[in-house]
Parts: C-alpha cells; structure tokens; sequence
C-alpha cells in the first residue's frame, strides 16, 4: 500500500531478515545507514576526555631498535583543544602523570574527566559505582577533578578524544619514524600548534584555539606545587602492632594486631588506611631502617593477650628466657615484641638448653638484648654431643640377648 514501507513475503524465512536488508539496499542504494548520533555539549572547563591510541614508531634507546609509541590524548569537551603526548610503556603512575602534564600545558583542569575502564585508571568497571585505581583518583583529587568511567564498549561517550585518537596518526604521523621520543614530541607538538590549533573544528564551525581562548579561564587553577607520587601495598598487623614499611616500623592505634591495612608512602610520610573505607588511620614521617614511631596514645594501657601468649611460650622454652623476655616487653613495649620473637626463634637453631644459658649470662652481664644473646650463641661454640655409656635410658646388652634366643626357640618349635 501507499505510504508503507513494504516486506516482501517469502517462504522461505519467517523472520523477513533477508528482505529487510533487501529493502534497505534498494532504498539507501547499496549503502550502509548510518546510526544517528548525538553532539554533547559541554560548558567551558566542565569536561575532558582522555584516552590511549597508537603512536609512531620511534628508536627505543636500550635496544636501538624501532618500537611502537603510545598516544595519550586529552581532549576538553568545549573547545576541542587537545594535548597529545607520546610515551613508549604506561602504568598507573605513567597515566596519572600524563594527566598532570597535561593539564600543566592547558594552565588548568577540567573538572570531569571521561574515561575507558582501563585498568590503569579503572580496578573494577561499573557504570553506577566504579572502583578507581587509587592512585589515579588521588592524583585527580589534587587537581580537583573527578573521573567519569564510560560505560563498557560504549566509546560514543567520549567521541571527541576518540576522533582525536583516530585523526592523528592518519594526518600528522602517516609514515613517520624518528630517532628519539623527543624529537617525535616536538613534531607532534609543532603540528598541533599550527594546524590542529588553527584549523576550524567540523562541528562548532570555529576555530580550535578561539575557542580553548574563552575556555582556559574557566579550567580548574593548578595547585602550587605537584601531586607528590606513593607507593602502596598491604600490611597484616604483627604482635607488636607497628607495620614494617622498607625496614622501618610505623604503629597503629590499639586493636589492630592480626587485622589487614593498606599502607602508602613516599620520601616524606608513610600513611596509614583502613581497608574498608580508605579513612586515614596514622600518618608517620618517615624512619630510618630499623627504627619505630609510634604515637603516645597508641600504646596499649595493659599488655595485649597475644604479648601474654608470647611470654608463655618463653616460660615454656626456660626460666631464664623468660624472665629476660619479660624484662625486654616491660622495657621497650611494643618495640620489645620482635625481639621476644627473635629470642623464642633461636631456641630452634640452638636448642632450649642453650639459649637459657645465654639468657642467663645476658641477666648477669645487665644487657637485656636479642641481639646480645644471638652474638653470644654465634661466638660461643657449643660443646660436641657425645654418645653416653651408662643411662637409665639404655638396656644392658644381655636383655637383647635373652630377648633373640627366646623368640629364636619359639619359631623353631
């Protein structure tokens, strides 16, 4: 009929799938229909749009020979202005400096970031509640932005960093190769500021840098001084209640012992979180290897069940071993622990019988130390064991005897 796109009924399908793409065919002219999309606007300063692409192949400096680049791209939702930065590896840390380099050569940041769930800025992918990558959003949090994970497989949501990605190695990087990765920044660099810049964008009908000229007084202003990077890992809380953080040991408030935290440090401080909600539970300045700090208020009022156990167990090795780990817990507290377990551990080495020996001359001599009584195990050498002739523990040979003649008589019988 007039008027209504016809379906051509076949007997051989039920679905018509074959004779709607027929249709489309002879509508659209052989011609694949392109899906509409939407143009987001964005006001000025409110969004950036970061993502990965392929860069050129530049000369490695270890292996001399040619390798491929990476292309990070930053491009704001207003004007289009992009930076374009080559790298040859990425890594948490590589990504989140990238974003600060980037927004040192706009003279601000945007407050939105939208992003792919890669992993170096996305742990756990969820439209709804994503889990950043704790470095990343740190780094972010400096500069006061925030990231916006796209959904999965949906890169229209950035569309216009992904038209930059897409663009560049068509036009200002077709073919080339160069011999450093400075020498291909500076040409990348080059090309944006007197084509990318100047070119009119396809979209707004104005020119790039016109734009990002009435944008830049609306980024976010840059913090006086850089994100200071940390490293981070997780720590299980020992009996003496202090973490161990590159040789040093840094303490905790009470009831922590046994109990996981997640631990970040730099040249300066070693912070300490919780695990559930990232809440800040101890900030240290850093130590010296081998040295403690731990705040007035974190130590405990009465000793620790644990520290209790502990000093059993010296009571059980000797009566010397203990009385010295007790003297060592009532004078260094919670620093003491590690050398209670230091002692407790040489009595598998030397055996009990000895380590009580240099516990007492520890006592004598004054030095209430592990180090003293593991120097004096080391440097004192132990008599020879000796196999004993007469023990009540050892039968006479005549019992053996009588015992092979009886079972002999009884087989043969």
């Amino acid at each position: 009929m007039p008027g209504q796109s016809g379906r051509i009924w076949s007997p051989t399908t039920d679905s018509g799938v074959a004779t709607k793409a027929f249709d489309a065919s002879l509508t659209n002219g052989g011609a694949q229909v392109p899906q509409a999309r939407a143009v987001i606007l964005t006001a000025p300063g409110e969004e950036g749009q970061v993502d990965y692409g392929s860069g050129p192949m530049v000369r490695e400096p270890q292996s001399g020979k040619y390798r491929r680049t990476r292309l990070f791209v930053l491009t704001l939702g207003y004007s289009r202005k992009a930076v374009r930065l080559l790298v040859f590896r990425s890594s948490t840390r590589i990504w989140a400096e990238l974003h600060e380099k980037a927004f040192r050569r706009l003279g601000g940041a945007p407050r939105i970031l939208v992003l792919d769930n890669l992993r170096e800025g996305v742990l756990v992918p969820d439209f709804y509640d994503p889990t950043l990558n704790p470095l990343y959003r740190d780094v972010l949090a400096h500069y006061g932005a925030v990231a916006l994970p796209c959904r999965i497989q949906d890169p229209d949501r950035k569309g216009k960093v992904e038209s930059a990605v897409g663009h560049t190695p068509k036009t200002p990087l077709k073919g080339q190769r160069f011999e450093s990765l400075e020498q291909a920044q500076a040409y990348l660099d080059r090309w944006e500021a007197n084509w990318a810049d100047t070119r009119i964008h396809g979209t707004t009908k104005r020119q790039v840098a016109t734009m990002f000229a009435e944008e830049k007084p609306t980024l976010l202003p840059l913090p006086v001084e850089p994100f200071r990077y940390y490293q981070n890992g997780e720590r299980v809380v020992p009996l003496d209640g202090c973490v161990e953080v590159e040789a040093a040991y840094y303490g905790l408030p009470p009831g922590w012992i046994g109990r996981g935290v997640k631990v970040q440090w730099d040249e300066l401080y070693v912070r300490i979180l919780d695990p559930k909600n990232g809440s800040l539970l101890r900030e240290h300045v850093r130590q010296k290897p081998g040295w403690y700090r731990i705040q007035p208020e974190d130590h405990p009022q009465r000793t620790p069940f644990r520290v209790v156990q502990l000093l059993g167990r010296a009571g059980r090795v000797g009566a010397h071993v203990a009385t010295l780990c007790n003297l060592i817990y009532s004078q260094q507290g919670e620093v003491g622990v590690r050398r209670i377990l230091g002692v407790l551990s040489l009595a598998k080495k030397y055996g009990t019988a000895a380590v009580d020996a240099a516990c007492a001359a520890a006592r004598e001599m004054g030095v209430h130390e592990y180090g003293f009584v593991r120097r004096y195990l080391e440097r004192c050498p132990q008599a020879p064991l000796s196999l004993r002739q007469v023990d009540p523990l050892i039968r006479e040979l005549v019992h053996y005897r009588d015992r092979i003649q009886t079972k002999t008589k009884e087989q043969s019988e």
